[in-house]
């Protein structure tokens, strides 16, 4: 079948398939709305994908539980502000997830994890956990430290 298209319509930038990954569950308050100063507050913590997940997720609930809505679930403010909170590799990586394919909250935390604290690390961890000694240059005060380090990431 023939393309019949003019070459203007070929030349033209396509804007298709510009759909974010993240699907934000459609919002039924007439007078909702993210204040600029939130978003900063999430943007004073971005997530670069090589800081600890972990600590970057409870910064982001702590911060997006002082967001309340009688008509918009807390998990609804995530999915809208999470991609604020990301830049550089994590940016990159939510802008490669395909269109509309993280749907939940839950699912969201999920790939992320996965993506930036994988199983390898995770078994690396344990590892360094379960084989814990103390180093026979430090005290046990600083063995401690480490040790409750170690069970903090």
């Amino acid at each position: 079948m023939a393309d019949n298209r003019t070459m203007a319509q070929m030349l033209k930038a396509p804007i298709e398939g510009y759909k974010d990954a993240i699907v934000v569950p459609p919002i039924n308050a007439n007078n909702f709305e993210l204040k600029q100063t939130f978003i900063n507050l999430v943007q004073s913590n971005q997530f670069t994908g090589r800081q600890d997940p972990h600590n970057h997720l409870r910064f982001f609930n702590k911060v997006t539980s002082t967001f309340r809505h009688p008509k918009v679930p807390n998990t609804t403010v995530k999915l809208l502000l999470f991609p604020f909170s990301l830049e550089w590799e994590a940016r990159i990586w939510l802008d490669k997830k395909p269109p509309r394919s993280i749907l939940t909250w839950e699912d969201l935390i999920s790939k992320f994890i996965n993506q930036f604290f994988p199983p390898s690390k995770t078994t690396y961890l344990r590892n360094e956990i379960t084989n814990f000694l103390q180093k026979s240059n430090e005290t046990f005060n600083e063995a401690w430290e480490r040790f409750k380090d170690l069970l903090r990431q």
